[in-house]
């Protein structure tokens, strides 16, 4: 409300300042003339006439040009010293102009200039004079003043558009910064999951070993102890990184697991009673990181859920890599899809699938065709276009 009543007051003292300069630019011309051995007050009466129709150009800017056009024929047929054509109406074409009326503006120039050059030349005036002086000087008056109103509109309209401009771009900035921070958030809770996951089913294997042999053989009971030990650090040490990165300035990344960790990965599972055999090259030097990382959380969530639910005893990985896609196939000799955790979906399929989707990638579960359960991660090397 207050920049919109400063505005008004602002639009307001600039027609009064237009009438003012109309006014006077016309009285001066009035009294000005010699030639007249008496001015009447019905001249000056016009010069007001003229400077009030600024403060209704805003509202009726076409109306105010063309009663103004209109006055003119009537001063002169009064007798009144003559103030020539465009100072009286240099005003009213630039509010025309101004206000996204050119053509009216034009027009009416046009045709008042016509009129009045053919009667003053019928009237035995000195065509030299009107002609070559006065009528040049007219039109280039009132094309100077309609054509600085079109600019003022214009600049106007693209002040409009650029500030409309700078608002999207700042509507769109604020959008792509939310989708950056969704997308965050989701691989945040991906890594989370696919930690905590994996970390609690090595945990829970080597707690159930441990609690069987306590008794009966306490060194495996302290082996299993040891590993759940170390499967706890290993997260608390992703986990403290991920919350580093959060805490730090968007460039900061936590360190990234790649394929050259799946050993750490197979240790504990094969600690937890597991038999995992590796097939294929993890050499990452020349690995995306991206598809690195994504390659990692596809076998640590697959032998998580192998873990949980599958109650295998052996476990394939695969890693095939051509020049342009990462393969990456882990099968068990488990129960399948009838497990629970499995057959449910749950979070951890879903999870893996929105990573290699992520990459432009595809990922298929299901039985094996000699029963177990596969996951089949295909992960292009190049980002999607």
């Amino acid at each position: 409300m207050v920049g919109g009543s400063a505005g008004a007051h602002r639009q307001r003292a600039v027609d009064v300042t237009l009438a003012a300069a109309t006014f006077v630019v016309v009285g001066t011309a009035i009294t000005a003339d010699v030639g007249s051995s008496s001015v009447g007050l019905g001249a000056y009466v016009f010069a007001a006439l003229f400077a009030a129709a600024m403060l209704v150009r805003r509202r009726w800017p076409v109306a105010t040009l063309v009663a103004s056009a209109a006055a003119l024929p009537v001063y002169y047929m009064l007798g009144y010293p003559p103030i020539g054509l465009a100072l009286p109406l240099a005003a009213a074409l630039f509010s025309t102009a101004e206000r996204g009326r050119p053509r009216w503006a034009i027009g009416v120039a046009v045709a008042l200039l016509a009129v009045s050059t053919g009667t003053r030349l019928l009237d035995g005036d000195d065509p030299a004079f009107v002609l070559g002086l006065e009528l040049p000087t007219s039109v280039a008056l009132m094309t100077a003043m309609i054509a600085l109103g079109d600019g003022v509109r214009a600049r106007r309209g693209w002040r409009a558009e650029t500030a409309e401009r700078a608002r999207a771009a700042a509507a769109e900035r604020e959008r792509l910064l939310a989708a950056r921070l969704e997308q965050e958030r989701l691989r945040v809770a991906r890594d989370l999951h696919d930690t905590l996951a994996h970390t609690v089913s090595v945990i829970a294997l080597h707690t159930d070993v441990a609690r069987e042999a306590i008794h009966d053989d306490p060194d495996t009971a302290q082996r299993c102890l040891t590993a759940a030990r170390a499967a706890c650090r290993d997260a608390g040490r992703e986990l403290r990184a991920t919350v580093a990165a959060l805490r730090a300035d968007s460039t900061t990344e936590p360190p990234a697991p790649e394929l050259d960790r799946l050993s750490e990965l197979i240790e504990a599972a094969e600690a937890a009673g597991l038999t995992v055999t590796l097939d294929g090259d993890t050499d990452t030097a020349t690995l995306p990181t991206i598809v690195g990382l994504t390659a990692y959380r596809v076998v640590q969530e697959s032998l998580s859920n192998v873990l949980r639910h599958a109650a295998a005893t052996t476990v394939l990985i695969e890693i095939d890599r051509t020049g342009t896609r990462l393969r990456v196939r882990v099968s068990d000799d488990g129960t399948g899809a009838d497990s629970v955790g499995i057959a449910g979906g749950g979070w951890g399929i879903t999870g893996m699938r929105e990573r290699v989707t992520l990459l432009g990638g595809s990922l298929d579960t299901g039985p094996g065709p000699t029963g177990g359960f596969v996951v089949d991660a295909r992960i292009p090397l190049r980002d999607p276009a």
